[in-house]
């Protein structure tokens, strides 16, 4: 009978979390581009992705893409466009440092990029960054979605 139970109980537990990680992936503000990047670290413009800490950004996805060295072999890949309201003139964000912040006025929306993109203030509640996949093969990183 405790079996039972305890198989009630983690049943009714599991659709309670993943309705909560579905509302998050699904952003109704943004579209899912294709991307497909191959970032040569041997080449200037994106050789600072060799060391950790540094960023680049790319000219694609919706606003953008920010792909950030965590590690020597480790790279996060965001999209630059505000997660939290329609895609505008204004909604591409700017980077300081590890903070993406929107250049809309109507809003302060600043996301953590080390941090999944999450917004900094109501993380919860808030939508995160759009990521892509990133990973290094050799000297190339491959941004893919």
């Amino acid at each position: 009978m405790r079996i039972f139970s305890f198989l009630v109980m983690i049943s009714l537990l599991f659709p309670s979390c993943s309705k909560d990680k579905e509302k998050l992936n699904q952003n109704p503000y943004l579209t899912n581009p294709i991307v497909n990047l191959n970032l040569n670290l041997n080449l200037p413009e994106y050789n600072s992705l060799k060391f950790p800490g540094n960023y680049v950004i790319a000219p694609q996805g919706i606003k953008g893409i920010i792909v950030y060295a965590v590690s020597e072999s480790q790279y996060w890949a965001f999209d630059l466009t505000d997660p939290n309201h329609v895609p505008n003139d204004c909604s591409r964000m700017e980077i300081d440092g590890i903070i993406a912040r929107c250049s809309c006025t109507t809003d302060t929306n600043e996301y953590n990029i080390v941090n999944f993109g999450q917004h900094l203030t109501n993380p919860d509640t808030h939508y995160p960054m759009q990521q892509y996949r990133a990973m290094r093969n050799g000297d190339y990183v491959r941004v893919t979605n």
